[in-house]
């Protein structure tokens, strides 16, 4: 069943305000994802644990000074 009367223009002003918030709530989740992202790609280049570890490189043991 459809509406019996259909006014495109009065129908598409009574959206904008929920159209607006999902567009801004995915452009929040896509800056966050960004985030997510970026602080995984910064964090995930270093060594933590044991006091001798592989280099994934050249899979040399390397001695870690502890701090």
């Amino acid at each position: 069943m459809s509406a019996p009367e259909t006014n495109i223009e009065k129908q598409q002003d009574r959206h904008k305000p929920a159209l607006f918030g999902m567009g801004a709530v995915v452009i929040w989740a896509l800056v966050l994802l960004a985030g997510l992202i970026g602080w995984t790609v910064w964090n995930g280049q270093e060594p933590e644990g044991a006091a001798v570890q592989i280099d994934g490189r050249t899979g040399a043991a390397e001695v870690v000074a502890d701090n």
